[in-house]
C-alpha cells in the first residue's frame, strides 16, 4: 500500500508510524484509519517493536468533523463497528510492544488511540482532551474503558463530562500515562525505550500483553491459570535458556525472540 497520510518506516528493529495530515492537526479521516489498520499489521511482521507518533504540531485532533459532510445522515454507531474499533484492536492487540510519543494535543479519538499503546509518553506540551461532550457526544475508540482503569471513576467522570484538557504532566500524575518527558527528548526517548525491547524477549512481551489486558475477564484462580499455562510455554523457549545463561555467566542476554 503506498500511504498518503502517514509516513512509515523501519530502522533497528523499530518501526514508526508518523500520523501526516499537518494541516488538519492529523485528525482522523477514512482514509487514514485504514492506513494505520494496515501500518500496523506491517509492522508485526516487519519489525519488533513500534512507535506512532505525529508529525507537525499536534499528535491527533481525533476525529476529522469535515470528513462528516451530512450530519443528519452520518451513521456513527457503522463508523465506530467497522472503522474506529477494528483500528483501536489492531494496536491493542498487536503482537510486539507498541509505544505512543504524544508530540502535541490529542483530543477525542485521537487521545484514546494514544492510550491504546503499551506505553504512552507525551512531550511537556501534550495535552489529552476528551472533547466528546463539546459537540454533544459521548468517549469512544475505547476512552470509557480506559479512563476507568487507568485514573479511577472520579477522574474519568471529570474529564468525560468538564471535556476540559489536561496537561501531559497531569497525566502523568494520575497514571494515564507512563511519562512526560521535555519536548526536546520526546523522540530520542520513545526511540530508546522502542530499541529496547525490540531488542528483548518478543515472545514473553506478548504474553505479558495478553496477561495483563485479559487480567479483568478471570478472578485470581484464574488468572494464576493463565499464568502457569503461559509461563510453561516460555520456559520451554530459546529465550528463556538465554536468559537464564546469561544471569549466570554475567553478561548482556542476546534475545531472538524464539
Amino acid at each position: 500500500m503506498t500511504y498518503k497520510t502517514i509516513i512509515y518506516d523501519v530502522t533497528d528493529n523499530v518501526a514508526k508510524i508518523r500520523l501526516n495530515r499537518t494541516d488538519k492537526l492529523n485528525a482522523l479521516n477514512a482514509e487514514m484509519r485504514n492506513e494505520l489498520r494496515h501500518a500496523i499489521a506491517l509492522a508485526s511482521e516487519d519489525a519488533r517493536a513500534l512507535i506512532l507518533t505525529g508529525m507537525g504540531r499536534g499528535f491527533c485532533a481525533g476525529q476529522d468533523l469535515g470528513d462528516v459532510k451530512r450530519l443528519g445522515q452520518v451513521n456513527l454507531e457503522q463508523t465506530l463497528t467497522e472503522e474506529y474499533a477494528p483500528l483501536i484492536t489492531a494496536l491493542t492487540e498487536c503482537p510486539i510492544p507498541t509505544i505512543c510519543a504524544v508530540n502535541g494535543a490529542a483530543a477525542g479519538g485521537g487521545a484514546n488511540l494514544a492510550l491504546a499503546a503499551d506505553i504512552c509518553v507525551a512531550a511537556h506540551s501534550a495535552t489529552f482532551l476528551q472533547a466528546f461532550a463539546r459537540i454533544g457526544l459521548m468517549p469512544d475508540c475505547a476512552g470509557t474503558y480506559w479512563l476507568p482503569r487507568r485514573v479511577g471513576l472520579a477522574r474519568a467522570m471529570g474529564l468525560s463530562l468538564l471535556a476540559e484538557p489536561i496537561t501531559a504532566e497531569q497525566a502523568a500524575d494520575w497514571g494515564l500515562i507512563w511519562e512526560a518527558v521535555p519536548d526536546g527528548d520526546l523522540q530520542v526517548r520513545a526511540q530508546e525505550m522502542a530499541v529496547k525491547l525490540a531488542n528483548g524477549p518478543t515472545l514473553a512481551y506478548a504474553r505479558i500483553k495478553e496477561a495483563l489486558r485479559g487480567s479483568e475477564r478471570h478472578d485470581l484462580a484464574g488468572q494464576m491459570e493463565v499464568e502457569a499455562e503461559m509461563q510453561g510455554e516460555l520456559g520451554q523457549t530459546h529465550d528463556f535458556r538465554e536468559g537464564v545463561m546469561a544471569f549466570l555467566e554475567r553478561r548482556p542476554a542476546e534475545f531472538q525472540g524464539k
